[in-house]
């Protein structure tokens, strides 16, 4: 399965990005890095600068249907820059019009309120944006993962990097079964 994976071009937490991949590579998977610009992603530490990481595809140059699912690493700065891009909001969007799994970890939930995609469904987060998830429509639980169905698709969300074991475990499962019903 070809597997977007969604940032802003800098602010991304690097270990978001890279354990999500690594386990999407090694599962078999496809994961193709997607962007607002065409260059490169600065990845942090937090605070400080990480490594950088080439872009493969851009948004409003590519579209949900050419994968079969999206992954949205999360970073404080990193979903800020996206829901202020109106390309990288509806990208996000066309995951859940066409009923794609869509997995998000952190603060990565700001650009699924942006997107308008959080009302009715049930998911976890930093615990610094419960009151944007509920404000948004949705439902904020504190769990380690938290898959929701209550929606045209599969929403995987986890609260932190120390989550991403389970997060990874997690939306590798729910990809590949989406991914079967689907014949992706």
């Amino acid at each position: 399965m070809r597997i977007a994976f969604l940032t802003a071009p800098e602010g991304v937490e690097q270990v978001e990005l890279t354990e999500p991949w690594k386990a999407a590579v090694d599962a078999g998977h496809e994961p193709v890095l997607v962007s607002t610009r065409p260059g490169t992603v600065q990845a942090f530490h937090h605070l400080d600068k990480g490594d950088t990481f080439p872009v493969q595809e851009v948004v409003g140059e590519t579209s949900a249907d050419s994968f079969g699912g999206l992954v949205l690493p999360g970073g404080v700065a990193n979903p800020d820059f996206l829901r202020m891009d109106a390309k990288a909001v509806a990208f996000v969007r066309d995951f859940f019009d066409r009923g794609r799994p869509v997995a998000a970890i952190c603060h990565a939930s700001w650009t699924l309120i942006e997107a308008d995609v959080v009302r009715g469904r049930e998911l976890t987060s930093w615990p610094s944006l419960r009151t944007d998830v509920r404000n948004a429509g949705g439902t904020w639980v504190d769990e380690q993962v938290k898959v929701c169905d209550h929606g045209p698709n599969k929403l995987v969300t986890s609260r932190k990097p120390d989550d991403l074991k389970a997060f990874c475990e997690t939306f590798l499962d729910v990809f590949a079964a989406e991914g079967a019903s689907q014949g992706v």
